[in-house]
């Protein structure tokens, strides 16, 4: 009988060959092939523009890649959208809030008038650049950087302060209102301290890094067991900045190359060791001389506030404790209201200082030394423990991306920030302002050229549009990096002004990959609240300072300046979307649930705006005025347009012989705010 084998051998082979083989690692008998480079890591490639059948539809270099794309599937472009839907669109899209109804009536005049086949350019334009101007412009486009870089007004109360965190956001809001170059927006958040042009007032741009997660460590614990935790914390800052600006997922290489990407376990290491050279903390947005004093007295103060509490303990308790306690804060006080700034935000940022996680000494558990003003290379943390390491791997940038003379670039600039944020932007340069364009473009349109914004590895999506996204990101890097003139060039496009009525496209392309119309979209949460507010006249346009909280019947800002706790999301939130403060979000999640309708129904929020609305709608006491100018007030003040005939008899159904009854005004005007027309952008 014949015996088998799993593994047939020459009778040459000798035992301690076979042997030798058995034991080698899993993997190591013979070498991973090379992976292939993904398109996205490939430099720019601008394709010149095809011959087109239909020469008068395109109005930019974005209509030709399109109509190209749709010609040779067969498909035509919807027809241009109406000019109050256009106006609507563009207003949310640009500000995240509605036209008032003067705005509305100035600018249809302006463009021809509601039934116009399509705004002449100009107009558009005109209104483009008006609504860039706007400083809402800033609010409304720094909420989606705030998804990326897991902003948080709050977090836990163990954790160091985030009572300046609003400086961060109001930051990014002014960045994007100054049209500052992404390229120097992206190497401000990441080493602003480190550039000779900007100074201690620019300091809240270190928010990014500032404001991230930070993780439990109980120091009673061993070294052994705190490390994981703080190799935890460096993991998601190098996951945050790889997902951020590259799209790719950095973190995949903690424990072993990447799966799929050009990225290496050393490669993650390199950068790693950045984030192991820093440290979060406050820091004052003052210069040194300014500071000086402040720091002296607030040192005093501190002093003063530990003799208060050590005598609040003493025992037996003093007669005169009272006595003793009020002038002690009552000097504190005093140095407080004599210096001057003594009350200044502090910036939630960061500093230059190497981590090294010690053991406290015999039994006592870990201490968390940090070194000021050095850096640390990382080992290698085999499978990813911080116990078990080899090879020790210099700072550096990715090796995907080399510099000219063939190697990455080498960080030796303190922590390495500046040195990491030089390189997103100069080696990376293709695939950071890619990214940026696809971040853009989502926003605009519902989905990126690329479906998954964070992710354009081998694991990603592959672009719909491949040479559209490289020729926009090419015109945004030659335009000096601005982010207003992408607005400017998506929005001038025709593609951007269709109509989302398409009959034959949303049959044979229903997710609309093609572009043949524009896609009907639900308003983020923030979007819908502001239209609310502003439609109802209780919209407070003050822009920036601390939060508040959103259940505040008394806060009537835009969304933006509502509370974020990171630990304890609010409901209003937490029903609607809001994405997890505490990772990195590239997009919202849509939900449609019984809650959010419950919410529509009786939150003290809608019933608040309801009652606002008819304030706004009803006639004084004593006029002639009708029911329906009162629903047509309405109707303009929500949607911009008067009511439809069956819009209006059914309104006047539901009031008929009721009007004088209270709350019947307040149930229409909710039913009005709670519609799909309001909730939907066409």
């Amino acid at each position: 009988m014949r015996s088998h084998s799993w593994f047939p051998l020459p009778a040459a082979v000798p035992a301690a060959a076979l042997l030798a083989v058995l034991l080698l690692p899993l993997g190591a008998a013979e070498k991973d092939p090379p992976k292939p480079v993904p398109w996205s890591f490939k430099p720019l490639a601008v394709p010149p523009l095809t011959a087109l059948h239909e020469t008068t539809w395109p109005q930019t270099r974005v209509d030709h890649h399109v109509l190209a794309r749709l010609e040779a599937e067969g498909l035509a472009p919807a027809a241009p959208a109406p000019v109050r839907m256009l106006v609507r669109r563009l207003y949310f899209d640009v500000i995240g809030l509605p036209p008032t109804p003067a705005e509305m009536a100035r600018w249809t005049a302006r463009l021809g008038g509601e039934k116009a086949p399509q705004p002449e350019a100009a107009g558009v334009s005109e209104l483009i650049e008006e609504l860039l101007a706007s400083p809402h412009y800033g609010e409304r486009w720094a909420r989606y950087w705030l998804d990326l870089a897991r902003y948080t007004d709050q977090t836990a109360s163990w954790l160091e302060s985030t009572s300046g965190a609003w400086l961060y956001r109001d930051w990014v809001v002014r960045a994007f209102n100054e049209d500052l170059p992404y390229d120097q927006f992206v190497i401000r958040q990441l080493a602003t301290d480190a550039l000779p042009e900007t100074g201690p007032e620019d300091l809240h741009a270190l928010g990014f890094l500032g404001l991230s997660p930070t993780y439990w460590k109980e120091l009673l614990l061993p070294p052994e067991l705190i490390k994981g935790t703080v190799a935890d914390e460096w993991e998601e800052h190098v996951d945050a900045v790889g997902r951020t600006f590259l799209g790719l997922t950095l973190a995949c290489a903690r424990c072993h190359d990447h799966k799929s990407d050009p990225i290496t376990n050393a490669d993650y290491y390199g950068i790693a060791g950045v984030f192991a050279s820093v440290k979060l903390t406050e820091r004052p947005t003052l210069s040194a001389e300014l500071w000086a004093p402040v720091a002296k007295a607030k040192e005093a103060v501190g002093a003063l506030e530990k003799e208060r509490d050590a005598l609040k303990k003493k025992k037996p308790v003093p007669a005169d404790l009272k006595e003793q306690v009020a002038a002690l804060e009552s000097r504190m006080a005093t140095i407080k209201s004599s210096t001057p700034h003594y009350n200044v935000p502090m910036a939630n940022a960061i500093e230059d200082a190497a981590l090294y996680v010690v053991s406290a000494g015999e039994g006592k558990g870990t201490k968390m030394d940090y070194q000021p003003g050095k850096a640390r290379d990382l080992e290698i943390m085999v499978r990813g423990d911080p116990n078990h390491t080899s090879d020790l791997v210099p700072r550096r940038f990715l090796s995907a991306f080399p510099m000219p003379e063939g190697s990455p670039r080498r960080f030796s600039t303190g922590s390495g920030r500046l040195d990491l944020a030089r390189a997103l932007v100069s080696e990376a340069a293709p695939l950071t302002a890619r990214v940026l364009v696809n971040r853009v473009w989502q926003h605009h349109f519902g989905r990126g050229i690329v479906g998954t914004p964070s992710e354009f590895g081998a694991l990603g999506e592959k672009p719909t549009h491949p040479g559209l996204l490289d020729d926009l990101t090419q015109g945004f890097i030659d335009h000096g990096w601005s982010i207003k003139w992408l607005h400017r060039e998506i929005l001038r496009s025709a593609t951007w002004q269709q109509s989302s009525q398409a009959i034959e496209s949303e049959r044979r392309d229903p997710e609309n990959h093609l572009l043949a119309r524009m896609s009907r979209r639900r308003l983020d949460f923030e979007s819908w609240r502001d239209a609310m507010l502003a439609g109802t006249g209780t919209l407070n346009p003050q822009l920036g300072g601390p939060s508040m909280a959103l259940t505040d019947a008394a806060n009537q800002r835009r969304s933006l300046y509502g509370t974020i706790h990171r630990h304890e999301m609010e409901p209003m939130l937490r029903l609607h979307d809001f994405p997890d403060p505490a990772s990195h979000s590239p997009a919202r999640i849509e939900t449609t649930t019984p809650l959010q309708l419950l919410f529509t129904l009786n939150s003290p929020f809608i019933q608040q705006q309801s009652d606002a609305l008819v304030g706004q709608i009803r006639p004084a006491q004593g006029t002639a005025e009708t029911a329906r100018t009162s629903i047509t007030r309405a109707y303009e003040a929500l949607f911009q347009r008067p009511p439809t005939e069956r819009e209006w008899q059914l309104g006047s159904g539901f009031l008929e012989g009721r009007e004088s009854q209270p709350g019947v005004w307040s149930e229409y005007a909710q039913a009005l705010l709670g519609s799909n027309e309001l909730l939907y952008l066409d």
